[in-house]
């Protein structure tokens, strides 16, 4: 059913159309850096994006709730960890936090608009189907895959699945994500369950 509903707003962000392409100009030198989380010492590449600063990784900050794909430690060092929302708000270290839906809308006006968003901000492999994108902004978004509550892994390769910090206003167990697929070059949102695993991109306060 997710994966259904996840098609049908890509096959609506195609049918839109209407934004316009932007390419990334300033050097790269200028868009990147390097933080550490003194919490466990893990470095992280970071990208400014527009008026924004993101990591350009997953978090992969180890606490209550957080977990690596078909639980092999090998993934969380590849992907980052997964968080249900409850541990994601309070993962990303000081100075940084997890993104309202707003802030990740920033993010896709920025890099061109949801139609073209995940294949700017894709990685360049990793993505199955040739679903691989130009991540022209080295945000370098990669198919981390997710779960579903504490069930059955699935999508690695296929999709990218990042929690936002806003709840989702109809159903108070539910918050909103942010997806990108490798059947789209578009972006899309979703409202899920707080139980449910995710990937976190942490945002510079």
């Amino acid at each position: 059913m997710k994966l259904l509903i996840h098609f049908l707003f890509s096959l609506f962000f195609i049918a839109c159309g209407g934004d316009s392409s932007t390419s990334a100009n300033d050097s790269d030198d200028e868009r990147i850096g390097l933080i550490t989380d003194s919490r466990d010492g893990q470095t992280y590449k970071t990208v400014t994006i527009g008026s924004q600063t993101w990591m350009a990784q997953n978090l992969n900050y180890e606490t209550e709730n957080s977990y690596c794909y078909g639980d092999d430690p090998a993934n969380c060092s590849k992907y980052g960890r997964l968080y249900t929302w409850a541990a994601a708000m309070e993962s990303c270290p000081t100075g940084w936090h997890l993104p309202t839906l707003d802030e990740f809308q920033v993010l896709i006006d920025a890099v061109g608009g949801k139609n073209i968003a995940g294949k700017m901000l894709k990685a360049t492999n990793g993505w199955v189907k040739d679903g691989n994108g130009t991540d022209a902004f080295l945000f370098s978004a990669l198919p981390a895959g997710f779960a579903i509550g504490r069930g059955k892994y699935e999508r690695e390769g296929e999709f990218a699945e990042f929690w936002s910090a806003t709840k989702y206003e109809r159903t108070d167990p539910d918050s909103y994500d942010i997806f990108l697929s490798h059947f789209s070059d578009g972006a899309g949102w979703d409202y899920s369950s707080r139980r449910d695993v995710f990937s976190v991109r942490c945002l510079k306060d």
